[in-house]
């Protein structure tokens, strides 16, 4: 299901558009995500006035960053946690590695977390000898099909339940020989549960990090959460530095904007607060509880016009709505984050060279913006991306000539005219049964869709004509 590594961002959405199997995955779930979020949206009166605020908090832990870290850390190791500070990716893996081997852990539980992905944790964990085992209900899945995830919120969009169920049959001990979503689930948690009691670590995101308790709070639907940080002796958190809050009244603000916009739900069914390890008294929890914050380019998106881009929760809804996330996958994308949000990041993330065709295949339509409860400027920041790509010579010489001709054009319009009246009869030429199947320079358009017969004059020489009707 995956990319081959080193293919082009061209040749990966190429293989995608044909793949009918995860088109049917990608438009089943973002479909129904679409329609839940509109009518959670729709039974809050107050939304939009609450995406505001939300991005005024986020604003505002922004520009004073360091004033909440510095809290938030004092905070938290007044709880009982200890507090790492990892400038890049491979830092970040380092100290989650050295931890894990500081309590000689055979195996490590982890909850979904992006950021993991990120940095490549998955990846130094199996470099360092140590089992990890994704124990969220898609990671499982994606874990057990060697893909990465191609959704935020759910990696496994991209995998039909009938596949699943052939990996279940594959992998696990006893599953049921149907595709029965109840039966599949059910496979899973016993095929989980010895796992959840034999790490010896767990390794949790965060979604948001309360800087006046020191505390972490996680958003789950399934408990596997929970399992993971409480049962093993040690718990880690990989957060990036963005997932501040001043306070938990603000994280709750938040949480009902992040719930709506990524399930369409009211709540999820967990929402925890975890603050130290086990205290005198407790009758479970971890011995050790560490917090691993991570910089990896968060500080220079700040210095490089992107602030607007660490207001992000990661709710996914941007690539629900995105029309060219649901033809194409997440993982034509290339890079971990797919989607708009993945558009923007991906080139902070990998380098602009790299990833310049990410902000190059957005429409620009704004339907990102527009369900964002964040109220992220994503086209501008894309729009920014591009004109970036352009200064720095980066676009190829076909397609600097392409638009150096029709810059030339756009400026003459008796020109733009002409060329227009005389292109629209050649395209007719082409067409049958009013459309276009196949025509020269279009075939990257119409290899997989066709072109609508044009009309026999352009908008502008219909406008022109009704014009001259009017007239008296």
């Amino acid at each position: 299901m995956t990319a081959a590594p080193n293919t082009t961002f061209a040749q990966r959405v190429e293989a995608a558009l044909v793949n009918a199997t995860m088109k049917k995955g990608i438009g089943r779930t973002t479909g129904n995500a679409r329609i839940k979020r509109a009518s959670a949206v729709a039974a809050w009166p107050e939304f939009e006035a609450a995406r505001l605020l939300a991005a005024q908090i986020k604003d505002h832990v922004t520009e004073h960053l360091e004033h909440y870290l510095l809290q938030f850390e004092r905070n938290a190791v007044a709880a009982g946690a200890e507090v790492h500070w990892a400038r890049t990716s491979e830092e970040a893996c380092a100290i989650v590695v050295a931890l894990c081997r500081s309590v000689d852990a055979k195996s490590v539980t982890r909850a979904k977390s992006m950021l993991g992905e990120e940095i490549g944790l998955p990846h130094a964990l199996e470099a360092a000898g140590i089992r990890r085992v994704e124990t969220d209900l898609a990671e499982h899945i994606i874990q057990l099909a060697s893909d990465p995830p191609s959704h935020i919120v759910w990696p496994a969009a991209h995998r039909t339940r009938e596949e699943v169920s052939v990996l279940f049959q594959t992998h696990h001990r006893d599953h049921a020989l149907n595709a029965e979503v109840p039966a599949m689930v059910a496979s899973a948690r016993e095929e989980l549960r010895p796992d959840f009691l034999a790490a010896d670590v767990g390794i949790s995101g965060a979604n948001f990090l309360v800087a006046d308790t020191g505390a972490v709070c996680t958003v789950t639907n399934e408990g596997n959460a929970e399992l993971t940080t409480t049962l093993p002796r040690m718990h880690i958190v990989t957060a990036g530095i963005e997932k501040l809050v001043p306070s938990t009244e603000h994280a709750l603000q938040l949480v009902r904007l992040l719930v709506r916009s990524a399930t369409g739900a009211e709540l999820t069914q967990y929402t925890t607060f975890h603050c130290g390890a086990r205290r005198e008294g407790d009758r479970d929890g971890p011995t050790q509880f560490h917090i691993v914050l991570v910089d990896n380019g968060r500080t220079r998106m700040l210095a490089e016009g992107l602030a607007e881009m660490l207001r992000c929760i990661r709710c996914g809804a941007c690539m629900n709505h995105c029309v060219v996330y649901r033809q194409i996958g997440g993982h034509a994308y290339g890079g971990t984050y797919p989607g708009p949000m993945g558009a923007v990041l991906t080139p902070v993330l990998d380098g602009l060279r790299q990833t310049r065709d990410l902000a190059q295949a957005c429409t620009l339509n704004g339907q990102c913006q527009q369900v964002c409860p964040v109220a992220i400027p994503l086209p501008k920041l894309l729009r920014g991306w591009r004109e970036k790509s352009w200064r720095e010579g980066l676009e190829p010489a076909t397609v600097r000539t392409a638009l150096g001709f029709w810059a030339f054009l756009a400026r003459h319009p008796r020109l733009y005219r002409v060329a227009i009246a005389a292109a629209l009869p050649l395209m007719r030429l082409f067409a049958h049964k009013g459309w276009i199947e196949r025509m020269p320079l279009a075939s990257a358009w119409t290899a997989q869709r066709s072109l609508p017969r044009p009309p026999g004059q352009s908008f502008m020489a219909q406008y022109a004509a009704q014009q001259r009707r009017r007239q008296p």
